[in-house]
C-alpha cells in the first residue's frame, strides 16, 4: 500500500473516488455484512446519495437502488432485527427511491420501519432503548439512526407527531449525557445504572467515544435541514450544535487536525486518531459554518481536519482508495475498552463518514479548484 500522491484534487472528486472504490470491489448486495438490512452499508450509500444529489451520475442512484432491491420485495417485504434502532437507518435510501420510481413497495417498506418504533422499549421519560439487549440504556448513536428517518418520514408522508418524538429523544440524551464542563455527551446512559460501566450516580457510561460524537453531530445537523421553518425546536438545536461544535474544536489535535478515539484524552500515550469520528466532525462543523450557527474559528477548523484527513489517505495496487485507522464497532465502555479496539480500513463506518464529509467541504467552497484548496 502507498500514500496517495496527486489524485483527486477537490473534496467532491475525492467523494467520488471513495465510491468508485468500493463499487469496484463490491456489487451493492455484498456490500459488507453482505445480503443484510444493516446501518453499515446504510452509511456508506448515504454519503453515496449526497453524493449523487452533488453531482447527479446516475450510477451512483442505481448502486443504491440495487442495495435495496437486493432486500426489499415487490411487495415491500424485507427482514430486518425488530429490536434495534440500527435497523431504522437503512431506511434513509427508501425515500428517494419512492419518489423517483413511485413504487409503492419503498413506501410499504418505509412504514415498516417506522412502526418499528412503535414496538420499541422505551425508558421511563419515554427515550428509545438502543436494543432490547441493551436494557434502560440509551446510545448517542440511536438519535442518527432513527432520529434523521423519522423526520424524513414525517416531511414524505405527513406525520408530524413524529418530529416532536425526535426532539424529545435528543433533549433526553442531553439532559442525561451531556457534560457541561468539556460540552461533549458520554456514549451510553443506563437509566437503571446496573450496567458496569455506568457511573453509580448518573448512569452515564465514563467516556467520550468519537464516533458515537459523530452520530450525535450528524443527526443533530440533518434535523435542523429536514425541520420546518417555523419549527419551535430549531433555535434550541441551532443554539446546541454551535456549543456542541466549539467543544469538537476545543479536541481537536493541533498537528494532524484529526480527533482522537476517546476525543478528550488525547495526551494518552495509548490513545489514538481515529478517522470515521474525525470525518463526522468535519461534517458536523461545515454543516454549522453552512447554516450560520458556527462559533468562531469553525471554518479553519473544518478545513484543518479536511485537510488530515486526505493526508492519511492510501491506495491498493489497482489505485482504489483506503481510508485506514477506523475503529470496529463498539459497546459502551471504560477507557480500556475503546483505545483496545481493532483498528480496520474501508469499514463503511468511516467510507460512508469521508464521503460525507468531502461532499459537505465542496458545498462549503462552491467550485473551488485545486489551487484554492492548497493541493
Amino acid at each position: 500500500m502507498e500514500m496517495i500522491g496527486s489524485l483527486p484534487s477537490t473534496p467532491m472528486e475525492w467523494a467520488q473516488q471513495a465510491c468508485d472504490s468500493l463499487m469496484d470491489t463490491y456489487t451493492a448486495g455484498e456490500l459488507p455484512p453482505a445480503h443484510r438490512w444493516h446501518y453499515h452499508q446504510g452509511v456508506f450509500l448515504c454519503g453515496m446519495e449526497l453524493l449523487w444529489e452533488a453531482i447527479r451520475e446516475d450510477r451512483y442512484i442505481e448502486y443504491i437502488q440495487q442495495y435495496v432491491d437486493d432486500l426489499v420485495d415487490e411487495n415491500g417485504n424485507l427482514y430486518f432485527a425488530r429490536d434495534e434502532l440500527d435497523a431504522v437507518q437503512a431506511g434513509l435510501l427508501l425515500f428517494n427511491l419512492h419518489e423517483r420510481t413511485g413504487k409503492q413497495k419503498y413506501r410499504i417498506a418505509a412504514d415498516k420501519l417506522r412502526n418499528l418504533l412503535l414496538t420499541l422499549n422505551r425508558t421511563s421519560e419515554g427515550g428509545y432503548w438502543h436494543k432490547d439487549k441493551y436494557p434502560n440504556q440509551m446510545w448517542l448513536d440511536g438519535l442518527y439512526m432513527a432520529g434523521v428517518f423519522s423526520l424524513k418520514y414525517a416531511n414524505a408522508y405527513g406525520e408530524a407527531s413524529l418530529r416532536e418524538t425526535v426532539l424529545h429523544q435528543e433533549r433526553l440524551m442531553r439532559r442525561h449525557m451531556k457534560d457541561e464542563a468539556t460540552g461533549l455527551l458520554y456514549h451510553a446512559w443506563d437509566e437503571s445504572k446496573r450496567m458496569p460501566w455506568a457511573n453509580p450516580r448518573t448512569g452515564c457510561s465514563p467516556e467520550f467515544w468519537s464516533r458515537s460524537l459523530g452520530w450525535y453531530g450528524l443527526a443533530v445537523s440533518q434535523f435542523l435541514d429536514l425541520l420546518p421553518a417555523g419549527d419551535p425546536g430549531r433555535a434550541e438545536l441551532a443554539a446546541e450544535l454551535s456549543g456542541f461544535v466549539e467543544a469538537l474544536i476545543r479536541y481537536q489535535d493541533g498537528g494532524s487536525g484529526l480527533w482522537y478515539q476517546v476525543a478528550d484524552k488525547g495526551g494518552q500515550p495509548d490513545n489514538w486518531l481515529e478517522t470515521s469520528g474525525s470525518c463526522l466532525f468535519v461534517y458536523t462543523i461545515a454543516k454549522a459554518v453552512k447554516h450560520g450557527i458556527a462559533p468562531p474559528g469553525a471554518l479553519a477548523a473544518a478545513r484543518k481536519g479536511y485537510e488530515g484527513l486526505i493526508q492519511v489517505l492510501q491506495q491498493d495496487e489497482q489505485g482504489r482508495l483506503i481510508l485506514p485507522d477506523i475503529c470496529i464497532g463498539t459497546s459502551a465502555g471504560d477507557y480500556e475498552n475503546y483505545v483496545t479496539r481493532p483498528k480496520v480500513s474501508n469499514d463503511l463506518h468511516g467510507v460512508g463518514a469521508l464521503v460525507m464529509a468531502c461532499v459537505e467541504m465542496q458545498s462549503l467552497y462552491g467550485g473551488a479548484g485545486a489551487a484554492d484548496w492548497g493541493l
